[in-house]
């Protein structure tokens, strides 16, 4: 499995991913292989591998949001070494939400894990 690549801040284009003024930690993960997942997916963490997977109403643990994914992530082959989000202030109309989740679904469940999601004005 090959390590996730060193990233700044300034390697993502203006996306309106972040909103607000608590900076964004990060932490390295392993996303689950069988998936291609968009910078801004609310991940959910499996109870029994560790692994991570777009967060969906599941029975597996990945239906509770636990992080952000920092990157573009293609996990088609195997499993990914990736970087997520576990604390910040993010748009939540730049997310990417699994079956069954939405803004509102998530909120207090990202809260909890310092993920806050913010509603931006035009």
């Amino acid at each position: 499995m090959s390590q996730p690549a060193a990233f700044q801040s300034q390697d993502f284009p203006f996306d309106k991913l972040f909103a607000g003024h608590l900076p964004p930690l990060s932490k390295g993960i392993t996303l689950l292989a069988g998936q291609t997942l968009t910078r801004g997916a609310v991940l959910g963490k499996i109870t029994a591998s560790g692994k991570y997977t777009l967060s969906a109403a599941a029975a597996d643990g990945s239906e509770v949001p636990d992080a952000i994914l920092a990157e573009d992530c293609d996990a088609t082959a195997g499993d990914r070494a990736a970087v997520a989000y576990t604390r910040g202030d993010f748009n939540e109309a730049a997310l990417t939400f699994g079956a069954g989740h939405t803004a509102a679904s998530t909120r207090e469940g990202l809260r909890d894990k310092g993920l806050y999601l913010v509603t931006l004005q035009a």
